[in-house]
Order: C-alpha cells, then sequence, then structure tokens
C-alpha cells in the first residue's frame, strides 16, 4: 500500500510541476532555485497545510470510535431525500476504464489541486493570495470537524445495496490504502469539493488583476470533473457537494475577518522576533503584557464581540466534553489485579485473577463494577477452566469441579471430582442447565445433580473446540480440524460443515509477497462462535487467520474483514459479531502503530462494521453481552485490565454537570449578547442619521 501511495504522490508532483507554466502569472518566469526558495520564505504557510493533512488521520480516529460507539448515521436521511440518484449516475456510465482513471485521478488530482498547486502562489511569492488561501483552507477543515464527528454520512457504496464503491476495490492495494486512512463515515462535506472551491472562490474574490486567470479555469475543470467521479466511484452523495461548496463558501468568509493572524506569523518579519525574543527577552514580556491587557480589557465592559468570544470557548468546552465521553465509553472492572481471561454472560463478568497469593475467581455484576463478589470456590491457577451461564458459575482445576448459583454464590449447588478439565461450558439447553467439560479432548456432558447426558457419538475422536447454541453443539475435532461438527444434546448424530475462507488471488498474491503463501490444504480452525443463525470461525492458513462468518440457514460462508490480516477472539450476540484484529500489518515492513489488536464489530442486520477501538493499546477477547461488549486491554507499561465498554452510549456524571452548567450559562450570553448587538446597531445608526 505505501507502493501505490508513494506512485500517486510522485505523479501528483509531477502533474504540478508540469502545471507550472500554464497557470503562472504572465510576467513570471520559472526557475529552479524557486522551488527551495519558496519554501524559506513561506515556511509557516507549508507547516499549516501539512498540519491539517496530518490532522485528518486523528479526527479518522476519533470519528471511527464515536460511530461505533453511538451509531450517529445520518445517511438515512440522506438517502430519504435522494433516493438512487447517485446508483443511476454509476448504471449510466458505468465502464472500467473509466473507473480505473476516475480512481486515480480521485487521488491524485486532489494532491495536484489541493497540496502542490497550493504553492504556486508560494512559489512566485504573491503573499496576497498565500495568505488568504492558507487560512481559507485551514477554516474549512476547521468547520468541517463537527460534522464529520456528530454528522455521519456513509459512502454510497455502503448504503445503498446495488452500489458499488468502484474506487476502494479496485485492486486489494488500493482497497487496502482506503481502509487505512478513511473511515468512510465522513462523506458530509465533501472535501473534493470544499478545498478546490474554496480555492476557486478566492481567486474569483481577490484575484483583481486576473493573473490567475488560467489557474481560475483549471480549477473549474477539475470541480465538475471530481463532482462527477465521487458521485460515479460510490464515494459521495449528491448532498455532499452542496456541503462542501457552502463550507467553502463560509471559510472564504471567515478567513477573511481573520487575515490578521498574518501580521503576527508573516515569515518576513518572525526571524527578527525570535531574535527579539532571544536578546531582549524583558522588552518581549513587556510587549506581550500590552498586547494581553489590549486583548482582554474589553472584558471590563465586554460588548457583543467578547460575549461571542466566551460562547465560543463554552461551546468548545461542551464539544470537548461530550467528544471525551463518547470516546471513553469503556470502564475497568473493579478489584482486577492481573487478569488471566475473562467471561461474560446474563448481565455477569467473570475473571480469572493471577494474584500474588494465588489465582482467584472474581465475580461482577454490571450494575455495580466496583465490588467484586465473593464465590465459594476450589484452589484455582492460571490453566483452571470456568464458564458462566443461565445464572450459574462452573469451576474446577486439576481435581474438582464446583457450581454455584450467583444468587446464592457462598455455596456449591454441585461438588465433583473431574480429570484435569481444560475446558467448561454452562449450556442453557432444552434439557436444563447442562455442564459441558473437556478433559483431553474427551467430552463429558452433566446435569445439575450430577447425573453424565446423552450427547453426540464421537467416542473414536478428539474435540478441539466446543461452542454452543441451546441444545446445539459446534465442534471442531482432531480427525477433520477443518470443517465444523454439528451435534445435539440427547441424539448421537453428528454432521460436517465446510467453511469457505479462500480470498482472490490477489490478496494470496500480496501475501506470497511479503514470504508468508496462504497453505489452504492444511488450513485449521482456531476458534469458533455459535448461535442460532450464524457460526464465526477464525481459520488459520499458514498466512494469516482469517475470519469466517456461516449463515446457517443457507450454508454460504465467506471471509470477513480483510482476508490479509490476522482475525482472532470471534464472539457472537445480540445481532452483532465482534473479534480482535491486527489490520494493515505488514510482516516484512511491521509498523508499531499495527503491531496492537483493535476489537472490531459487524452489523449482522446491516452487514456494516465499525472499529470499536482505534488506539494504541492491545485489545482481544471481545464478548457480547445485551447491552455491553466485554475485552481484555494492556496498556503502554503492560498492565492488563478488562474493560467494560457500553454499547448505549451515555454522559459521566460530571460530563452531565458539566454540560448542564455550560446549556445555563449559553442561554444568558446569547441573550445578552443578542441584547449588545442590538444596542449596538441602535447607536450606529443613531451615528449615522447624525
Amino acid at each position: 500500500m505505501e507502493g501505490v501511495y508513494l506512485t500517486w504522490l510522485i505523479t501528483a508532483l509531477a502533474i504540478g510541476v508540469i502545471l507550472l507554466p500554464f497557470v503562472k502569472p504572465p510576467w513570471t518566469r520559472i526557475y529552479v532555485a524557486g522551488f527551495i526558495d519558496f519554501i524559506r520564505r513561506y515556511w509557516i504557510h507549508v507547516s499549516l497545510l501539512l498540519i491539517i493533512y496530518n490532522a485528518k488521520d486523528f479526527l479518522d480516529q476519533v470519528d471511527r470510535v464515536i460511530m461505533a460507539n453511538t451509531g450517529l448515521d445520518m445517511t438515512p436521511w440522506i438517502y430519504a431525500i435522494e433516493g438512487d440518484m447517485v446508483l443511476w449516475v454509476q448504471k449510466a456510465f458505468l465502464n472500467p476504464l473509466l473507473t480505473s482513471f476516475l480512481t486515480h485521478f480521485y487521488v491524485i488530482g486532489f494532491m495536484v489541486i489541493c497540496y502542490v498547486s497550493i504553492f504556486y502562489f508560494a512559489y512566485f511569492d504573491d503573499r496576497w493570495m498565500s495568505d488568504r488561501i492558507t487560512l481559507s483552507i485551514f477554516w474549512v477543515y476547521v468547520i468541517a470537524v463537527p460534522f464529520y464527528l456528530f454528522f455521519n454520512v456513509r459512502v454510497t457504496g455502503d448504503h445503498i445495496p446495488e452500489m458499488q464503491t468502484l474506487a476502494y476495490n479496485l485492486t486489494p492495494e488500493i482497497n487496502d490504502w482506503f481502509t487505512r486512512i478513511d473511515p468512510f463515515t465522513n462523506g458530509m462535506p465533501s472535501l473534493h469539493i470544499a478545498f478546490p472551491f474554496t480555492v476557486w472562490l478566492c481567486l474569483l474574490r481577490f484575484d483583481v488583476d486576473n493573473r490567475w486567470r488560467n489557474y481560475r479555469y483549471l480549477l473549474v475543470g477539475y470541480i465538475l470533473l471530481t463532482a462527477f467521479a465521487i458521485i460515479y466511484l460510490g464515494i459521495h452523495w449528491f448532498s455532499d457537494i452542496i456541503g462542501g461548496m457552502v463550507v467553502g463558501s463560509i471559510a472564504v468568509r471567515v478567513s477573511e475577518k481573520t487575515q490578521g493572524v498574518w501580521i503576527y506569523l508573516d515569515e518576513r518579519t518572525i526571524n527578527s522576533r525570535l531574535t527579539a525574543v532571544l536578546t531582549n527577552p524583558r522588552q518581549v514580556t513587556r510587549f506581550l503584557k500590552r498586547k494581553t491587557g489590549e486583548t482582554f480589557g474589553g472584558f471590563k465592559r465586554p460588548g457583543s464581540n467578547e460575549t461571542g468570544a466566551v460562547i465560543a470557548v463554552l461551546i468548545l468546552l461542551i464539544a470537548a466534553t461530550i467528544t471525551w465521553d463518547l470516546t471513553h465509553q469503556a470502564l475497568p472492572a473493579g478489584g482486577v489485579e492481573v487478569p488471566v481471561d475473562v467471561v461474560a454472560a446474563d448481565g455477569w463478568v467473570v475473571t480469572l485473577d493471577d494474584r500474588p497469593e494465588g489465582a482467584l475467581v472474581v465475580v461482577h455484576d454490571l450494575a455495580n463494577l466496583e465490588s467484586e463478589i465473593q464465590v465459594h470456590q476450589p484452589l484455582m491457577d492460571a490453566n483452571s477452566s470456568y464458564d458462566v451461564g443461565g445464572g450459574y458459575l462452573a469451576m474446577a482445576n486439576t481435581t474438582d469441579l464446583f457450581v454455584i448459583s450467583l444468587d446464592s454464590p457462598n455455596n456449591a449447588i454441585l461438588q465433583l471430582k473431574v480429570n484435569n478439565s481444560d475446558y467448561l461450558s454452562i449450556i442453557d439447553s432444552s434439557l436444563g442447565v447442562i455442564i459441558a467439560i473437556l478433559s483431553a479432548g474427551d467430552l463429558t456432558l452433566i446435569d445439575l445433580q450430577g447425573n453424565t447426558v446423552i450427547g453426540p457419538d464421537i467416542i473414536a475422536d478428539k474435540v478441539l473446540i466446543l461452542e454452543n447454541s441451546g441444545d446445539e453443539l459446534a465442534m471442531v475435532l482432531a480427525s477433520n480440524p477443518a470443517r465444523i461438527t454439528f451435534g445435539i444434546i440427547g441424539a448421537e448424530g453428528l454432521i460436517t460443515q465446510a467453511l469457505n475462507h479462500s480470498a482472490s488471488e490477489s490478496e494470496d498474491e500480496i501475501l506470497s509477497g511479503w514470504g508468508v503463501p496462504v497453505d489452504s490444504e492444511n488450513a485449521t480452525i482456531t476458534d469458533i462462535s455459535l448461535t442460532r443463525d450464524f457460526l464465526a470461525a477464525t481459520v488459520n492458513v499458514s498466512a494469516t487467520t482469517r475470519l469466517v462468518l456461516l449463515e446457517r440457514e443457507t450454508g454460504d460462508s465467506y471471509v470477513i474483514g480483510d482476508p490479509k490480516y490476522p482475525a482472532f477472539d470471534p464472539h457472537l450476540g445480540h445481532g452483532l459479531l465482534v473479534w480482535a484484529a491486527k489490520e494493515h500489518l505488514n510482516p516484512i515492513n511491521p509498523s508499531t502503530e499495527y503491531t496492537d489488536k483493535e476489537i472490531h464489530l459487524l452489523d449482522l442486520s446491516t452487514n456494516l462494521s465499525e472499529v470499536l477501538t482505534s488506539d494504541e493499546y492491545d485489545q482481544w477477547g471481545p464478548i457480547v453481552l445485551e447491552n455491553h461488549i466485554v475485552f481484555s486491554q494492556m496498556n503502554d507499561d503492560g498492565e492488563i485490565s478488562v474493560e467494560i465498554h457500553q454499547r448505549v452510549a451515555s454522559l459521566k456524571p460530571y460530563s452531565s454537570a458539566v454540560l448542564q452548567v455550560g446549556v445555563i450559562f449559553t442561554t444568558i450570553l446569547v441573550l445578552i449578547n443578542i441584547f449588545q448587538r442590538q444596542m449596538e446597531a441602535r447607536v450606529d445608526s443613531h451615528e449615522e442619521e447624525e
């Protein structure tokens, strides 16, 4: 994916240079030294544009988490207005050559117009235009941020069933690049329209001598072709284009009012200011005190401008508080010191905590995560097995099995001798609660009275992995580790099911190029999760571990997520599939940014996926509950915690208090501001009459 991006970047730079003779002012000339000199003369402008470019990556990470936590999806409203108009455009012009051309134009053209060509003004030393266009681009991004965080609009190819995301799926490398840099939910407004439209407006408004006339004409053609491309490629809606133009218009107006910032950021004088700071700090201190006094002096007798500034600060604080809480919905379970593993069901979270004094099963009620519940348990160690479900907790060491009711956690309702239990599962079947025990691959089923229950006939085989849904059992057997074997409690028959873990040839070729070829013939299933309608499994194909979803009604199975990158710990429940994954990790050139696992979720009703976590921490073992997702997490210091993520976004008490106070004060200040503006307008009107 680095090769694709590098090719696009080099091409954009080359096109930018080729266009220089066409767009330059008539009386100017091109010289090689100018390519270096303009950076010295406009290094603050260049830095500001680079900051904007890199800030988008951080914003996209925040956007991913907010979208996963809140589901703030406005796409259905956009679709209700527009219907299938974008689909009509795509169907009318669909052509492979056009798709390939517009995909590359979509990326390269954006780089040329929005980043490379902005430096034209600096290269030809047009400071008047450089100041206005750079600041306008800055304001475009600032104005777009609230939309991207709280007005999520998905790409058209993700929402309209027949619509194809042509650009994103042109090749695996391109798909991987887009997946890494784009959350696919920040369509409104379209920056592909907003940025060039802003530059065009600046030229239309401020280029009084028409020195940039050719460039202005070029922008018109680019904007029209881009508008068609983003519709045709299955990326944007018509509304996104309108939003881009509106944001661009506002940005130009705001930049005109804030041009005074260049008095302090002018590269021609900033060096002398830096020299003054170093050689005469007292004079600089006096200057700063005077300027601070002038700036804040107006607040002694505030007018509408000062009140407006306070309102803006309050709104920013409220927005920051909301954003922080929406991106920090997970809370650690209290009292857990060194968690080894965690299971959860029916509002209970149970952790095996390997404390210095000995391993201990720690139970939490989701209604009270701070207090742990003491339970009667055998002597446990880090390899002990346990499970929770149906209001019961089963625990086993190498010799003893305890089953307790969580309504009465201090007494065991069943206590049996076992022989090296490797795995326990509590099954809520039609025959009542049953405990499944795996010991060296042998499966035993018992009820709460300790009686053996009839199960599938696997006497001559070994069970490697076991999952259940009601009376149904899904197993991976030692004799056939690449297939799922289904059985039923109370019956002996077995059914086997193959899983389709294949990917496209181009995806497999990429893995081979990384030195990790796919070995489909020796694939093995490493983990499974089962519900009545679906089965999810991770399949080791040597090169990677792929996540496969089986639709049990149809028997169809297919890979979920990117087949190049490893997936772990699938879990199904409450209409969701969650898993951990290491995405974008190239084993030849691993980036530390992608070495940790992140939690992903797929809404099975809409087939839309989100990234629940997007940070530098390592997360794994997600479990879906009705209103929560539980997972394990390791921070930078190697400390492991059990995180409880609320599926329904809510604000913490301190945040609610901040918001309530902020709303009250904002209401009062808005009323004062309106009064002030009316009084100031009346005074101005009276002075004009005189």
